[in-house]
């Protein structure tokens, strides 16, 4: 549903989009003969406006396609609620490091000859209401399907579904095969057939991130053609269609993004083999210019082969630091220009940029705000950067900014904080690379892999992570970073380990001991940064996924 292929088109809202072009980034890398498709999205996620206080409010992120996009000329039609729907389609060339492209498609409903609320449908990213989100999903699967077929792409072989936004596509294959006869063509060789071109990966563990809708909606968008066909399939179980199911049932291999989070999805969806890929970041992308420039001089081949990465285990770790020194200054100076305040570059800073949603508690570094008084004056100092958007309708993110910014002005004269507006992939990059440590507190087992730490990684940046997500597997204790303990259940035990670990341990190796903070940001990269990179996780795919290597 969302991609970002580069900052200034907005058709991205958070980790997942960034992770869609990550994947498509390293698929030109290697080669890999792949297209992506997506919706225009032509007034974007939204931008972010902060108030003094923290309170959001949104704005469209108006951009014009024609100026970063080629218009192509075909044309195709879906059926949404008895209404044939034009849709064409923009492209996005995607080069990779030896002149491979990768075509990314999006879908566009603006056209003069669609009824006014159609050419609104390509319009918001995750805006609308339900009925919006349906059509939406519609003109992704079906459409999609279609124009792939109208442009040329006829002999693809793996339809890669990520998410239950495009589970329709499975169902459009069937379409092509039913001839106009979808119902008859609803067999069990059929439905195999289909099954065996389509690939599904879930990024969500908790029932509410699965996109569900009620039977009469259901029916209304699709017809009662589609409607019924679901029904056969047994997807509109208890008068629901819930389209994580849908693409679980028509999808001949499912996995997670993570080892905990496939573990997870098979015990929310007992009877379904649902394997794991962990997920990785594009490392040509997040690396920031002046590790990269450290990089070509000891390891000049790591941006053809992320493996490479692993010989950082040999760069003098002054360099590290001095590397790291000046991306955290460019990222100082962004403070500076954004709000304002003057932060101290040799003061330990923390980095906490996701997005802005009750369970990443952003404010659990501010449980026991003396404590984080105490512990900031007796150790050396701390200051802390913050960045993510809440979406328009979650409350519950928004006022975790709030909390934020309370924070913030409760603390002003022992520790620094800000929270920086309008997150996006350089304000991103920015802060994983000159953040000193990057903290990630997500509810236990909320965060199915989380892709920011990496990104931190890349760059020589440890983590400070609940054992969540892709933190499982990337952390060694004291090497890549620090573990927050705790049971989960119980929220004052993990608070008491995060300031424990903070006072205890990583401030005074931060101030007492650079050389040893520096050893361990070097691990961080070769241990860490060589594997969490999504050139081995499309290879994964291709092998595990795709079976492209049989």
């Amino acid at each position: 549903m969302d991609v970002a292929v580069e900052p200034s088109i907005p058709t991205y809202s958070g980790g997942l989009g960034v992770l869609s072009g990550d994947t498509l980034r390293s698929a030109a890398d290697l080669g890999i003969p792949m297209v992506g498709l997506s919706l225009i999205h032509r007034k974007g996620y939204f931008d972010q406006q902060l108030d003094e206080w923290g309170n959001q409010s949104e704005s469209p992120a108006f951009w014009t396609p024609e100026s970063f996009l080629e218009a192509l000329p075909a044309r195709v039609s879906v059926a949404i609620e008895g209404r044939e729907v034009r849709v064409r389609a923009w492209q996005y060339s995607i080069r990779g490091i030896n002149g491979h492209t990768v075509p990314m498609l999006f879908l566009d409903t603006d056209l003069p000859e669609n009824d006014p609320r159609d050419r609104e449908l390509t319009d918001y990213l995750f805006g609308g209401d339900q009925r919006y989100r349906l059509c939406q999903e519609v003109i992704l699967g079906f459409g999609g399907v279609a124009l792939l077929h109208a442009l040329g792409f006829s002999n693809i072989g793996v339809y890669h579904i990520n998410e239950g936004h495009a589970a329709f596509v499975p169902l459009a294959l069937l379409e092509l095969r039913a001839e106009g006869e979808l119902l008859q063509a609803v067999t069990d060789g059929n439905l195999e057939e289909v099954r065996s071109r389509c690939v599904f990966t879930t990024h969500t563990p908790v029932p509410a991130g699965h996109d569900q809708f009620p039977a009469d909606m259901v029916r209304q968008v699709l017809g009662d053609e589609r409607a019924a066909a679901l029904a056969r399939i047994g997807c509109l179980d208890g008068g629901t269609l819930n389209m994580t199911l849908l693409a679980l049932r028509l999808s001949r291999y499912a996995n997670g993004v993570s080892m905990r989070h496939g573990q997870i999805c098979r015990e929310m969806f007992p009877g379904y083999r649902v394997s794991a890929i962990t997920n990785g970041v594009h490392a040509g992308t997040w690396v920031s210019e002046p590790f990269g420039r450290l990089y070509d001089r000891y390891m000049p081949e790591w941006r053809r082969d992320n493996l490479y990465l692993r010989h950082a285990i040999q760069i003098p770790l002054g360099e590290i630091r001095a590397a790291h020194l000046e991306a955290k200054r460019e990222l100082l100076k962004q403070v500076r220009l954004r709000t304002a305040v003057e932060f101290d570059e040799n003061r330990m800073t923390l980095g906490f940029a996701r997005r802005a949603t009750a369970y990443k508690r952003a404010d659990l570094l501010f449980s026991d705000m003396e404590r984080l008084r105490s512990l900031a004056a007796r150790v050396g100092g701390l200051q802390v950067i913050y960045a993510g958007k809440a979406h328009p309708r979650d409350e519950a993110g928004k006022l975790m900014i709030r909390r934020v910014f309370e924070a913030a002005a409760a603390l002003r004269d022992h520790v620094r904080v800000v929270y920086l507006a309008n997150y996006d992939m350089s304000l991103g990059q920015a802060i994983c690379a000159g953040a000193d440590l990057w903290l990630n507190t997500p509810v236990r087992p909320q965060e199915a892999s989380g892709t920011s730490g990496m990104k931190a990684a890349l760059n020589g940046v440890p983590s400070l992570s609940v054992l969540d997500g892709w933190w499982v597997e990337g952390h060694l204790e004291h090497v890549t970073g620090w573990a927050i303990e705790g049971d989960g259940s119980n929220e004052a035990s993990e608070r008491d380990s995060l300031y424990g670990k903070l006072e205890h341990v990583i401030l005074p190796l931060f101030y007492q001991m650079p050389e040893e903070f520096a050893r361990v940001m070097r691990y961080a990269i070769a241990l860490n940064g060589a594997f969490f990179n999504t050139q081995r996780m499309v290879a994964q795919y291709v092998r595990s996924a795709y079976r492209l290597m049989d």
